[in-house]
C-alpha cells in the first residue's frame, strides 16, 4: 500500500481508506448500503490491515451512530494500528442543538463519538457540512480547543464550496488556528466537478482530498450497461435520489471506455475507476466501501499497478464535460489559461 501525506500536514494516510457506511445498517438509506455487524466488521478490518489499509472513515449520522459503534468494536484491541476518521455537523435529530457546528454542538458531538468509538481520541475529525449559521471563527476555535484537549489530532471538512473552505483557511491563518488538513469530497469518473475550483484551491492551500463515492454512487460497479435495465440487486433502486445525479449518456460513455480498458488490462471496472482517481492531483486517499469480503478484495485490487498514459487520456476524454461559468473560458481560451494554471493542465506560459 502506498502512503501519502494528508495535504500539507504531517499525517501519513494510505492511498485507500475503508468507508464504514455499511456498518450498522439502520434506516432506509444505510440499511440499503449494508448491515455489517461487529463480527463481520472485524473480519473486514482484518483484511484491510493485512493490505495496509489503516484509515477507517465513519460519521455520527451513519446509521444513527451505529456505524461508529460497530467500527469501535471492530478495532478494539488494535487502536494503535488504525487511523479513525469521523464527521459531525449534519442533523442527528429535530432539536435546535442537534445540527450544525456551533461550539456547544461540536463539543457534544465529539464526546458522543468518542464514547461510541470506544477511544480517547479521533485522528481526523471533519465538519460534515458548512453551517451558515455559525461563524467560522467559532467552529475553528472550538476545534482548536478539542485538539489541545487531546480529543482530536487533525481536522478537516467535507462537502464545502470553494469560498466556504477558503474563508475558513483564511480565518485560521489570521487567528493562528489549526488549518484544515483534509477536504472529504465527491469525485469520480462520472462526477468531476471537484476539478473546476476545489482542486486548484486544494493544491494552492495544501488541503488533501479524501474522496468519497469513487464509483459514482454505485454506478461504476461494472453491472450497469447501455441498453440494459438496472440490475435487480442494485442499491440504486433505493438510494439513487440521495446521491449525486449522473446523466445517462455520460454514464454509458464512461462505462464503455472502462470496459475497453478492462479488456486491455484484465482489471475490473471498479479497479480501473479507482486507479484513475489515485493519479489525480491533491488526492490523498480514496475511500472504498464493501458489504462483504469479496467486494473488499476486489476494490483492494485497484492499487499496485498503473494505467498507461493512453488509457488515462481515453478515460479523461470519455468523462469530460463542459466546465460551468466562470470556468469554461479558462478551459477554452488560451489567454485565460495562460493567466490561470490548473493542476490538470500544463503550467501556464509566463507573461512578459
Amino acid at each position: 500500500m502506498e502512503y501519502r501525506r494528508l495535504g500539507a500536514s504531517g499525517l501519513m494516510v494510505p492511498a485507500l481508506s475503508f468507508g464504514a457506511g455499511t456498518f450498522g445498517g439502520r434506516g432506509e438509506l444505510f440499511g440499503a448500503w449494508g448491515t455489517t455487524d461487529a463480527s463481520e466488521a472485524r473480519r473486514l478490518v482484518d483484511i484491510c490491515l493485512e493490505a495496509g489499509v489503516t484509515m477507517f472513515d465513519t460519521a455520527d449520522v451513519y446509521s444513527g451512530g451505529a456505524s461508529e459503534e460497530v467500527l469501535g468494536a471492530a478495532v478494539k484491541g488494535r487502536r494503535d494500528q488504525v487511523i479513525i476518521s469521523t464527521k459531525a455537523g449534519l442533523p442527528t435529530g429535530d432539536g435546535p442543538g442537534e445540527a450544525g457546528t456551533s461550539r456547544a454542538r461540536l463539543i457534544t458531538a465529539v464526546d458522543r463519538a468518542l464514547r461510541r468509538l470506544g477511544t480517547d481520541h479521533i485522528d481526523l475529525f471533519q465538519l460534515h457540512a458548512f453551517d451558515a449559521g455559525t461563524p467560522v471563527q467559532e467552529a475553528l476555535s472550538t476545534l482548536d480547543d478539542l485538539v489541545r484537549a487531546g480529543k482530536l489530532r487533525y481536522t478537516g471538512v467535507s462537502n464545502f464550496s470553494g469560498w466556504q473552505l477558503m474563508k475558513s483557511l483564511a480565518d485560521a491563518d489570521t487567528r493562528g488556528h489549526q488549518r484544515y488538513a483534509a477536504h472529504q469530497v465527491y469525485y469520480s469518473l462520472v462526477g468531476r466537478d471537484y476539478e473546476w475550483e476545489l482542486m486548484p484551491l486544494a493544491q494552492d492551500q495544501g488541503v488533501g482530498a479524501v474522496v468519497w463515492s469513487p464509483l459514482g454512487w454505485g454506478r461504476l460497479t461494472g453491472r450497469i450497461r447501455r441498453g440494459s435495465p438496472l440490475p435487480a440487486g442494485s442499491r440504486l433502486h433505493a438510494t439513487a435520489d440521495y446521491g449525486p445525479p449522473v446523466a445517462d449518456e455520460l454514464l454509458y460513455r464512461v462505462v464503455d471506455a472502462l470496459d475497453a480498458v478492462a479488456e486491455e488490462t484484465g482489471r475490473t471496472v471498479p479497479q480501473i475507476a479507482i486507479n484513475w482517481l489515485l493519479r489525480r492531483p491533491t488526492v490523498s486517499s480514496v475511500i472504498i466501501g464493501a458489504r462483504n469480503e469479496e467486494q473488499l478484495r476486489q476494490n483492494l485490487g485497484a492499487v499496485g499497478w498503473s494505467l498507461t498514459e493512453d488509457q488515462v487520456a481515453r478515460l479523461d476524454a470519455a468523462s469530460a464535460t463542459t466546465a460551468p461559468y466562470p470556468y469554461f473560458p479558462y478551459e477554452r481560451q488560451e489567454g485565460f489559461a495562460r493567466l490561470n494554471p490548473h493542476p490538470l493542465r500544463p503550467a501556464a506560459v509566463p507573461l512578459g
